[in-house]
């Protein structure tokens, strides 16, 4: 039988589980154990030496042992090692028996906090710090797997960690989640009601950069909620960038609201669509921030889809070297994808996506309610960047979107939110170990080169980014199954979910020359190789630089019309 009496803490060596799971206990009039140091006292032996005489495995055995036991103690808080996660044995004991809390810290910030510690046995290695990647991206998911709440605690402090996860222990002690789903605290990995929830149904994550974090605000009615934007203004003179097609239905609820609480407000309305994110377009917001006389202190509000979003951030990113802009996203792609992440940029002739800047916003207010008017065919390109999270890094995310795909397409509030939030979520948490794509953030792109590829040799526009990236998804997958990674089922389980959603299974003919041609362009190339995000299994994607191009050539024509 589960308790909710016991709180299980599980995260990485350095995450901070002992100090807090003491201040917790402390609290809470609970019991503090940790885990480690119960082995060491019943030993009589430090952890080190258990590693030195008996080696991972047989201090793995220890650790099950020893939690078989301290899973049936009553009203205790529990910090746990790192690796107890790595037996499926142990998930179970945690799972079934305890409220378990993931405090999920970047893989950064460990460094700094044990770039100086000689007593952890698994970072006895030539290259430390790069130690400590590889095992986040091993456990992460573990982590995940197992967790009841992630709590992201890189810039909290201490006492804010044990304050939050009291708040999420209360809340799961006297509310449990209607499905059982694991919840979110803040930022990092994806749940159902995420922390900072307030009685209008809005939950609030944080991507964590330090002193550039920012909120991502998720719920219905926020385009009426001035006061979530007024503390992000340097002055309140604000300038809105939108499109043809989103300024008659929105721009006029944004603007009253902001005018209510003394916001002075200028409008810059843009052609509609993909063929449109140009320099011409980026001009022509220049040309109106320098008749209006905008200054430095002068915010931009992106309210549309990507295309805007990514617009409005590049001038933002180089008016006047910089000057602070807000996310407004309207469409689900942009709502789950592209306002999150400081990605902006233009399209060239050549590429997509190939002049730009990474530039933060302060804010991203997503108000569920704008996806109402949003067109089928576009509510779906959407869906492929939520089945992307999925498939990337979540297999439990994945399971659920296959289960409850019909809702999303009916669009159902509580899955869409439920949905939203899991996809910004693991999204912050990439960004705030990665932010400008020199690692792990690249996972983002499965089905992107060849997506990529899709858009700018169809003519911008043709194809959504969402249909492209299901197609370019599937060409990933069809290059994952030459490679033995996955298997025929697995390939076979993406394509049913991605025509569930509503969306391209075959991918244009262009011919596989002009493929690898334009492909040649794209930003992950790196000294001439080609990168691509692939599939190591379901849930686990993976960078490879080393495909064979008979490869690429056979998964590209398998996917592509003439062989429909």
């Amino acid at each position: 039988m589960k308790s909710s009496e016991n709180i299980y803490l599980v995260g990485m060596m350095g995450a901070g589980k002992t100090t807090v799971g003491r201040q917790l206990a402390r609290k809470l009039k609970k019991r503090f154990i940790d885990c480690d140091h119960e082995m060491e006292r019943r030993l009589g032996v430090s952890i080190q030496r258990i590693f030195e005489h008996e080696k991972e495995e047989g201090f793995r055995q220890r650790e099950t042992a020893l939690l078989r036991e301290l899973v049936r103690e009553r009203d205790v808080v529990l910090a746990t090692g790192g690796g107890i996660v790595l037996r499926p044995e142990n998930r179970t004991l945690l799972a079934e028996n305890g409220f378990v809390v993931y405090l999920c810290i970047a893989p950064g910030v460990l460094w700094e906090r044990l770039r100086n510690d000689r007593h952890r046995p698994l970072l006895k290695v030539e290259d430390p710090r790069q130690r400590i990647i590889d095992l986040y991206n091993a456990r992460d998911r573990l982590y995940r797997e197992v967790a009841t709440v992630i709590v992201q605690g890189g810039h909290l402090g201490l006492m804010g960690v044990v304050r939050r996860v009291e708040r999420e222990w209360r809340t799961g002690v006297s509310k449990p989640g209607a499905s059982g789903e694991m919840r979110v605290s803040h930022s990092g990995v994806p749940g159902l009601q995420a922390g900072g929830s307030d009685l209008s149904g809005m939950q609030t994550l944080n991507v964590d950069l330090g002193s550039r974090s920012y909120p991502i605000h998720i719920g219905p009615g926020l385009l009426r909620r001035p006061d979530l934007v007024l503390s992000h203004l340097r002055t309140r003179r604000v300038v809105i960038v939108s499109n043809e097609i989103v300024a008659p239905l929105y721009l006029g609820v944004l603007r009253e609201a902001l005018a209510g609480a003394g916001v002075s407000c200028a409008d810059i309305i843009l052609p509609d669509g993909e063929v449109h994110k140009t320099s011409a377009s980026l001009n022509r917001i220049y040309d109106a921030l320098l008749e209006q006389r905008c200054e430095r202190s002068t915010t931009l509000i992106a309210l549309g889809g990507g295309v805007i979003g990514d617009l409005c951030g590049f001038a933002a990113a180089t008016y006047q070297r910089g000057v602070p802009f807000i996310q407004i996203p309207t469409t689900l792609l942009a709502q789950v994808d592209s306002s999150v992440g400081g990605k902006t940029g233009i399209n060239h002739r050549l590429g997509k996506n190939m002049i730009g800047a990474f530039y933060q916003p302060k804010l991203v207010l997503a108000d569920t309610e704008t996806l109402n008017t949003l067109p089928p065919r576009e509510f779906s390109a959407g869906l492929a960047e939520v089945i992307k999270y999925g498939l990337i890094r979540d297999r439990a995310f994945l399971d659920w979107l296959e289960s409850n795909m019909a809702r999303l397409m009916e669009r159902e509030p509580d899955a869409l939110a439920y949905a939203i939030q899991r996809s910004c979520a693991s999204k912050a948490a990439i960004v705030a170990e990665d932010e400008t794509e020199t690692g792990n953030r690249a996972l983002l792109n499965l089905g992107h080169t060849f997506g990529h590829a899709i858009e700018t040799g169809s003519g911008y526009g043709v194809w959504l980014h969402g249909e492209a990236v299901a197609a370019g998804t599937l060409m990933a997958a069809e290059l994952s199954r030459s490679l033995g990674w996955i298997g025929d089922d697995d390939v076979a389980r993406v394509r049913r979910i991605f025509a569930a959603a509503g969306l391209p299974l075959i991918a244009p003919s262009m011919g596989v020359a002009r493929y690898l041609e334009l492909m040649a362009h794209d930003k992950k190339v790196q000294a001439g190789r080609l990168r691509l995000i692939l599939l190591r299994a379901l849930g686990d994607a993976v960078i490879c630089d080393n495909a064979d191009p008979d490869a690429i050539a056979a998964a590209i024509s398998i996917c592509c019309l003439e062989h429909a």
